[in-house]
């Protein structure tokens, strides 16, 4: 069973009741924070940290990088996310599921999205303490039939998820990662690539010896989306036969899979080259996946030791947010509103009114967590510097203006939250104009809920290799569980 070290420590102290005990020097962290706020003039929180809240960041680190190299996908999230919340004490949500205080629950949502559930002391209608994520990242995808063969090599098809620059996913190990769902019922799990002896695919740019004609045009011009196709094999048969055919005859070898099969397959082209430390001094990581599997992470990690709440609180992780939310595992469908619903009548049973289900959500409180670009070397003047948020500074607070701000009231609120618990923060506006963004409050939003967004910067998010600072990865968890606390 795959088990983070920092995770074996969580279950231990929970086992013997020492957690308020331990959990106390995590919520440590910079003792200035809320003074330094009060002025708006904080500075790196690094400087701040004692050596042992430093031994922590870097320990908690170290369980992030190990997760993200399996959670290559919302597939894999949700492997990984169950994995760590049995070994926590969590239990799927049933029907019958009794809903006594203190009780830890997980409800899996079609294996693509997930809820970590822990039930607090108030009644449901008072509202809940909701954080939510996505865990789905920029990527290629398979084409419904995507097996071709073009110069003597043999392709695979793709579309793309997500915006990106796709000049970035050429010349770059990928591993294919996810599902094949064939017609009698069964699915064959797929992942090639990640692991040391494992081949890789790779899109292959042109050298520069060949490039004439083409270095002249546009980013968008020099390479297409029609162009995002890896290469897969390039031995051909010793009958004659071509290389997509020893392809097909590896599939079927292999998984027992055929062209017709790969109809009804969900397969993602992802980075293949594993989570680093970045830097003389360490502090940094370099990941694919950061936006969102970094805010998804500290989530999931957040409600693991919050004990008892007196809100129950729910770790929400959804699917499809760099698509638009869609589809029935995104946050533009009705499954939170059916989930609080559940819970609800898990309680009140027959006695359920539809009444009570909009009561608590219109009463619940949320932080819609979400990375965004911090202010980069390579172009600091992108951000506006007063309001532009940068790595080491801990939590922004995301003020779009233009109507999408949470109220000033709830703002209020988590900044208190967040001084109450020592956690740095700082805020985010992009310049007018000229950048934007969003995340999936919106769609809560319109269920009546009072959303705020927030997150940790991090450089060049959409790109196959992003960049984080321990530290804040660290304190997006802190400021979590101080919410899922409160």
């Amino acid at each position: 069973m795959y088990v983070t070290n920092s995770i074996k420590y969580f279950t231990q102290i929970i086992v013997t009741g020492l957690a308020s005990i331990v959990f106390s020097s995590v919520l440590a962290g910079n003792a200035n924070s809320a003074e330094c706020n009060e002025n708006m003039n904080c500075t790196s929180a690094w400087p701040t940290l004692t050596a042992e809240q430093r031994s922590e960041v870097f320990a908690f680190a170290e369980d992030y990088k190990d997760f993200m190299d399996k959670a290559r996908t919302e597939l894999t999230f949700v492997t990984e996310a169950i994995k760590i919340a049995e070994a926590n004490g969590f239990r799927p949500l049933r029907d019958d599921s009794p809903m006594t205080p203190g009780a830890k629950y997980y409800d899996n949502n079609r294996d693509r999205a997930i809820s970590l559930i822990v039930i607090g002391t108030d009644d449901f209608t008072t509202g809940l303490h909701v954080i939510g994520a996505h865990i789905d990242s920029p990527r290629l995808e398979l084409k419904n039939i995507p097996l071709y063969e073009k110069g003597e090599f043999a392709l695979f098809q793709t579309n793309y998820h997500g915006g990106m620059k796709r000049h970035q996913w050429t010349n770059i190990p990928l591993a294919i990662i996810g599902r094949v769902d064939k017609k009698d019922g069964t699915t064959v799990q797929i992942n090639v690539g990640m692991n040391e002896n494992d081949p890789v695919f790779v899109i292959p740019e042109v050298s520069p010896h060949t490039d004439r004609g083409y270095g002249s045009r546009t980013l968008d011009e020099h390479i297409t989306a029609e162009d995002l196709d890896p290469v897969i094999a390039h031995i051909p048969g010793a009958d004659g036969s071509g290389v997509s055919d020893q392809v097909e005859a590896y599939l079927r070898d292999t998984y027992g899979i055929t062209r017709g099969d790969l109809v009804s397959a969900e397969l993602a082209i992802v980075p293949a080259m594993k989570s680093r430390d970045m830097g003389f001094d360490r502090g940094l990581i370099a990941a694919y996946g950061q936006d969102d599997r970094l805010a998804s992470y500290a989530n999931v990690r957040a409600i693991l030791d919050i004990g008892t709440p007196t809100k129950t609180a729910i770790a929400h992780l959804v699917d499809n947010e760099e698509v638009g939310n869609v589809n029935n595992t995104g946050a533009k469908s009705q499954y939170f509103s059916n989930l609080v619903s559940r819970l609800i009548e898990a309680k009140m049973g027959a006695d359920i009114r539809e009444s009570y289900v909009r009561r608590a959500l219109s009463n619940s409180r949320m932080i819609s967590i979400d990375v965004n670009p911090g202010i980069n070397p390579m172009r600091p003047n992108a951000w506006e510097p007063l309001n532009g948020p940068r790595l080491g500074y801990g939590v922004n607070l995301k003020l779009y203006g233009r109507g999408f701000n949470a109220n000033s009231e709830y703002i209020a609120y988590i900044r208190k939250t967040l001084d109450d618990a020592d956690v740095p923060w700082q805020t985010a506006t992009y310049k007018v104009g000229t950048a934007g963004g969003g995340t999936i409050g919106g769609e809560f939003s319109r269920q009546d809920m009072n959303v705020i967004d927030f997150g940790v910067p991090v450089l060049s998010i959409h790109t196959p290799y992003a960049v984080s600072a321990k530290i804040d990865v660290w304190n997006l968890y802190r400021a979590c569980n101080a919410f899922f606390k409160k």
